[in-house]
């Protein structure tokens, strides 16, 4: 049986297209996501959900809450936790305003598909409760790029709270892909007194799955998952609490990982930097291909 790798039956043809010549590569967007966790009696699960299959990029796959950055995510905004400058070093990228874009994107988004607020009226508190009227509109005007997020936070008087994020991993969509994203991927764990909602437009399914059934159910061919988000639940199974996993997270890599595809003889390979289980050997003639 085949696992639940996403791939889209027109990557061969794309490849062969940008191999040629043929085809120009779009420049990836900045992107953010956020794997929320929550411990339970058998280790901490994981909240993700499952896009729509109406949607143009990876639909009907599993994924965590997350989207593009919003220009205005670089403005100004109360900040606790690491400076912007241990924050720019340790994403890899050129500036402080570039870092905070990224870490405000994963937070923002957060909110808008969970329904979760990594903030506080302090630096070291937390907002217990995100339900009611006056969040959901809140909610809604950030979806509708009606509110900024610096803009949010000021009226509530809250503080972006960095110091709860872990930077996990960095993905680039594959080249050949003609809607490709630069993905910064984070831990946290959901804050005490929030839960999450099934508020994603984006989405037809949440669930809280612990990252080894999620895995199990990647390998049967059950749950379809593009390589980065099976790569990060992966990574995620060998920790007993959320906090081991925050803990961890100053020591993970992020090199980002970009998709490389090469012609040997008739055959197309696909592959992945740094991860074997997602390579594909494409026959000339086309097809699924196989997992190495």
């Amino acid at each position: 049986m085949s696992n639940g790798q996403w791939y889209p039956p027109e990557w061969p043809d794309r490849i062969r297209a940008l191999a040629a010549g043929e085809l120009e590569p779009a420049a990836p967007k900045r992107a953010a996501t956020v794997l929320l966790l929550r411990d339970g009696a058998d280790g901490p699960s994981v909240h993700m959900l499952r896009r729509r299959a109406s949607m143009a990029f990876a639909g009907g796959a599993y994924a965590y809450p997350g989207g593009g950055v919003d220009p205005r995510d670089e403005h100004p905004v109360h900040w606790a936790g690491p400076s912007l400058a241990e924050w720019a070093e340790g994403l890899g990228v050129k500036d402080e305003a570039e870092a905070q874009a990224i870490v405000c994107a994963a937070v923002r988004e957060t909110f808008e598909e969970a329904g979760v607020l990594l903030a506080g009226e302090t630096e070291n508190s937390v907002v217990g409760d995100t339900t009611g009227a006056d969040w959901e509109r809140d909610r809604e005007a950030l979806i509708a790029r009606e509110l900024s997020f610096a803009e949010f936070l000021d009226r509530r008087g809250l503080v972006l709270r960095s110091d709860l994020l872990g930077a996990w991993a960095r993905w680039i969509t594959p080249e050949f892909e003609p809607r490709r994203y630069d993905t910064w991927f984070f831990v946290a764990a959901l804050p005490a007194g929030q839960r999450t909602r099934d508020t994603s437009s984006e989405a037809d399914r949440t669930v809280w799955i612990r990252p080894a059934e999620a895995a199990a159910g990647y390998d049967r061919g059950e749950l379809t998952m593009m390589p980065p988000t099976i790569s990060t639940l992966r990574g995620l199974e060998r920790f007993g609490t959320a906090a081991e996993a925050l803990g961890s997270a100053a020591g993970q890599d992020m090199t980002p990982v970009l998709a490389q595809a090469r012609l040997d003889g008739d055959e197309l390979i696909l592959s992945w930097p740094g991860h074997d289980e997602f390579t594909k050997h494409i026959p000339s003639a086309g097809g699924t291909g196989g997992t190495a």
